[in-house]
């Protein structure tokens, strides 16, 4: 009995020492996109639409421990292996588009930044902008990793803990959740909404992210069993992970539902300042102020997420793994956050801003899909790490789900 407690006790220390690259990852899919399109789905179909974040979330599972797989057995990132193994004209068309869908993350999660510091402090959009920018670089140029990956754990934490006090306060109809988490339903004109949450939960510059990240729990790429004991605790550290993704997502969703849902008009809530103001009437002062807290911490930490993400594949580009004293790595990063920056400073509406990184990542999350199944897929690159055919025929029935909806969304929008 005492060595079956020893051995469950060692597992549990040992998936604690793995834990966090998964919760980094989390942050890109509880970001302002997510909220924005989250409260427009509870606030403008109740519960109906909660089993859009069920299936986003299974696919993103299969997804990003695909991606994870990559690095743990290559050592090499999803930008480094295209490098590596695609012809050089298709891979730096590639990598630019998925350079770009970075810049349009990180417009969108410094956007979101901004709008909480504007609904706590009356902070204007574009000022809160710059000021998110300044201490997003700091963070990324003047923090280890280690460091930064607490921090986000530690974000990650308060926006679960404000989330459920929100539902908490809030008066949800549970048997309806229960019911909306699994059976598909697509009310009328809801399209744009069950697309967006999908868009919004799957993101390409994560994929680049996690494959890179996941190597700072790496030892020895020669021995299989620490590569096999890598797989095993890397793939509950990403399931555990995504599942806290998944409660948040939902719990935005059954607060917007239980707080702004109106049968009869089935008016939406499309504005994230617009949503924490009518809370403070409905749910109390508290409740307000929670959320653009938590929106604000959202806004930061994928931001950061968003910039290092830019730097992996910047720095993959040359065949160089994400390195913050690199001179690639830092490119990468100020080519990421600074566009996204002065991209705010141009446009006049927020939540348009939104709506446009949703679509630039609409168009380019199949590329990276497509691109992450055949290097993965590859004994060259994976040899005997490769895909199994079920996983292959898995990934790519995803694939193809992702790319026909994201094309849809381009059109229904």
């Amino acid at each position: 009995m005492k060595q079956n407690r020893k051995r469950k006790e060692t597992a549990g220390m040992n998936f604690l020492r793995y834990l966090g690259p998964g919760l980094f990852v989390t942050v890109g899919f509880i970001d302002p996109g997510n909220w924005a399109s989250n409260i427009a789905a509870g606030s403008g179909y109740g519960y109906e639409l909660l089993w859009m974040v069920t299936l986003s979330t299974i696919m993103l599972i299969f997804l990003q421990h695909n991606a994870a797989h990559l690095g743990i057995a290559t050592g090499k990132c999803l930008s480094e292996a295209a490098s590596l193994y695609l012809p050089a004209w298709l891979k730096n068309t590639i990598l630019a588009t998925a350079m770009m869908a970075a810049v349009a993350t990180a417009m969108a999660e410094i956007l979101g930044g901004a709008i909480a510091l504007q609904m706590l402090f009356g902070i204007p959009i574009k000022l809160g902008s710059m000021m998110i920018l300044v201490l997003v670089l700091i963070c990324e140029f003047t923090s280890a990793y280690k460091r930064i990956e607490k921090l986000i754990i530690v974000f990650v934490s308060l926006i679960g803990f404000s989330f459920l006090f929100e539902v908490w306060i809030a008066d949800i109809d549970w048997a309806q959740a229960a019911v909306g988490w699994v059976k598909p339903s697509f009310p009328e004109h809801s399209m744009p909404v069950i697309l967006s949450v999908l868009g919004a939960v799957v993101m390409p510059h994560n994929l680049f992210l996690h494959s890179e990240i996941i190597q700072s729990r790496q030892w020895n790429l020669e021995d299989d069993e620490v590569i096999a004991r890598q797989l095993k605790y890397e793939f509950k550290d990403t399931l555990f992970s995504m599942i806290i993704g998944w409660a948040i997502n939902s719990a935005m969703i059954l607060m917007a539902a239980a707080t702004f849902f109106q049968p009869q008009s089935a008016k939406q809530v499309d504005d994230l300042a617009t949503a924490g103001k009518m809370l403070t009437p409905l749910l109390g002062n508290a409740a307000s102020v929670i959320f653009a807290a938590a929106l604000l911490l959202a806004g930061i930490s994928s931001s950061i997420t968003a910039g290092m993400a830019g730097g992996t594949i910047f720095s993959g580009i040359f065949n160089k793994p994400y390195e913050i004293k690199s001179k690639e790595t830092r490119w990468g990063i100020l080519l990421t956050m600074i566009p996204a920056a002065a991209v705010i400073l141009l446009i006049d509406s927020p939540f348009q801003g939104l709506l446009y990184s949703q679509m630039f990542l609409g168009m380019q999350l199949p590329i990276t899909v497509f691109t992450q199944i055949y290097l993965t897929s590859s004994k060259k690159v994976m040899g005997k790490y490769a895909n199994s055919l079920r996983l292959k025929i898995a990934l790519f029935a995803i694939a193809v789900i992702v790319t026909l909806l994201n094309i849809a969304l381009l059109f229904v929008q």
